[in-house]
């Protein structure tokens, strides 16, 4: 979630609190009341979080499966594609893999850019030298609206403001808090000095895949969770958050093997969560 989707869901908790507080004046309706707005928050709980945590879970416990294309089946927690290939399994997953820390995220922006970018392959190369099966890495990138990513970082820069004064004025927050809210406005003023020096920002979703087989759908999917493991340890020296794919963007990704996203808002509302 990014800090719009945090501000709306702790608004929307706020109303629903609010409502349970105020309904224990009114002592005939005050259970009717609470239970709706318990139920009000449990349901947008499981929405904010379904894709990825509570509808795979609910396939894995009634083994449901779902077939993304002919002879193709994702299993029924979500975190792998299966096909039987005369009786040979083959098992592919995926790992999000957002490898390079693209500077325009970053507070500051050395000035050893060049540098950076040959230790980078010399980086590359050891950690694949370790890996000993194949796997592929995507980037699939698209540019986006400079007006309208100026607009949202300004809202995301007012909004940090009113953190800071509210922290300001309360008098007992922390120190690692102060630290981190000014930190996220030196970032978010980094972005808008880039953009006026004329920096175009970009949407880009890296990930890893990789396939591996087995007698049976066990030993491949067992042999597949043992790669995707190899490949989180050998890229551990990149400044990276590797993690394994699972819910709907498994299936998302199984279908950028046929056709691609057609604009930069396709990539991050298919992944929002994990990407």
């Amino acid at each position: 979630m990014d800090e719009e989707e945090v501000v709306y869901l702790t608004i929307t908790y706020v109303v629903a609190l609010m409502a349970i507080v105020m309904a224990s004046a009114f002592k005939a309706v005050s259970i009717v009341v609470i239970a709706m707005a318990v139920f009000t928050m449990a349901m947008l709980a499981m929405i904010n979080w379904s894709d990825y945590v509570v509808f795979p879970a609910v396939t894995k416990l009634l083994g449901i499966t779902f077939q993304p294309a002919g002879g193709y089946k994702i299993i029924s927690d979500q975190s792998a594609i299966v096909k039987n290939a005369g009786g040979i399994f083959y098992a592919t997953g995926y790992v999000t893999a957002n490898i390079f820390a693209f500077t325009f995220k970053e507070e500051f922006v050395e000035e050893n850019v060049g540098d950076q970018l040959v230790q980078a392959s010399e980086r590359w190369e050891r950690a694949i030298r370790a890996i000993t099966f194949p796997f592929k890495f995507h980037v699939v990138s698209a540019s986006r609206d400079v007006q309208k990513v100026r607009e949202e970082i300004e809202g995301k820069r007012s909004y940090q403001e009113f953190q800071l004064s509210r922290a300001q004025q309360s008098g007992g927050t922390s120190e690692s808090v102060m630290i981190d809210i000014n930190r996220k406005m030196r970032i978010t003023q980094a972005q808008l000095d880039r953009i006026s020096q004329g920096e175009k920002p970009i949407s880009t979703l890296m990930y890893m895949e990789t396939t591996a087989y087995g007698v049976s759908e066990k030993a491949a999917v067992d042999m597949l969770t043992t790669q995707i493991n190899q490949l989180q340890i050998a890229f551990t020296s990149f400044d990276l958050s590797l993690e394994r794919v699972q819910g709907r963007e498994i299936y998302t990704l199984f279908n950028f093997n046929f056709l691609l996203p057609v604009d930069a808002s396709d990539i991050a509302s298919l992944f929002s969560q994990q990407g």
